[in-house]
């Protein structure tokens, strides 16, 4: 069995750490815009072979964890290039544009659009964990565009390294990561900024950042290469989570030059529920 990962990086990269557990004779190929990232991904075992698209066709799975600029424009050639049996998974955190743009594509049957709830701030093949996924959420959209025996073989190997499954609409889906994954980026990205700028003129505060400062605004060392193309394709809801949230805090802002310390208690009391929400999905806080 072959295997191509195209993007050695956290996920693709990880992806190929399990994936050798789960097929202990495959062969993983690895394919990058970066000879450097190619050639850490084969110093540190994450895959056995470089190759290029050209290989593709030899691959029984390719995995494609690339920023979602460039999946949309790597996947028509992807699907171009594989054989009829070969099954190909995507694994950026917007679904609509890819969706759309496959839609009529001739080997559309042999495209899984899935998004792995998983991952780190950081990047590259050094980023890549064996064991990412086990217990994480993989959302999969319009399933029933794949043909059966290849959605058998996706589900079979998301079980393998302990994934659980959700289904969403492509729109739905990119709607509701607006809020859970896309602006809280957005939030830490923020977060720093206004920190940065502060400490240009007060040298001392970053002595004073404490746990709380460093995890909220851990997000914000992030790749932008991979998140301005998120924010690009995703735009529409970004904005309007972007909308919400900054009411949210100009409301706080009010209650706070107010002087109305009851209503900021009962806010803030308010949102405390999350842990009960969390709790019941099995997230840690």
């Amino acid at each position: 069995m072959k295997i191509a990962i195209i993007g050695t990086g956290l996920i693709g990269g990880s992806f190929a750490l399990d994936l050798q557990s789960v097929f202990k004779q495959a062969v993983i190929l690895g394919i990058d815009y970066s000879e450097a990232h190619l050639d850490e991904a084969l110093d540190l075992g994450i895959i056995h072979q470089k190759a290029t698209l050209e290989n593709i066709a030899q691959a029984d799975l390719v995995i494609v964890a690339i920023p979602v600029d460039a999946a949309l424009e790597t996947l028509p050639k992807v699907l171009d290039l594989v054989s009829d049996h070969a099954l190909v998974i995507e694994t950026g955190s917007t679904k609509r544009p890819i969706c759309k743009l496959l839609e009529n594509h001739p080997k559309r049957r042999n495209f899984m659009a899935t998004h792995p709830i998983a991952g780190t701030e950081y990047s590259g093949p050094s980023a890549a964990v064996k064991g990412l996924f086990l217990g994480k959420t993989n959302i999969i959209c319009e399933i029933e565009m794949t043909t059966f025996r290849l959605q058998e073989k996706a589900l079979f190997l998301f079980k393998e390294i302990g994934m659980r499954i959700r289904y969403m609409e492509p729109k739905s889906h990119d709607k509701h990561i607006a809020y859970v994954s896309h602006l809280s980026h957005i939030s830490s990205f923020m977060l720093g900024k206004t920190v940065i700028e502060k400490e240009k003129h007060e040298r001392d505060i970053f002595d004073m950042a404490g746990s709380g400062f460093e995890s909220t605004v851990r997000l914000a060392k992030s790749s932008p290469e991979m998140w301005t193309p998120i924010f690009k394709q995703n735009r529409k809801y970004v904005a309007n989570s972007l909308d919400e949230y900054i009411a949210n805090l100009q409301q706080f802002k009010n209650l706070l030059e107010s002087e109305d310390y009851d209503a900021i208690y009962d806010e803030m009391h308010g949102v405390n529920r999350i842990r009960e929400i969390l709790n019941g999905m099995g997230k840690k806080v």
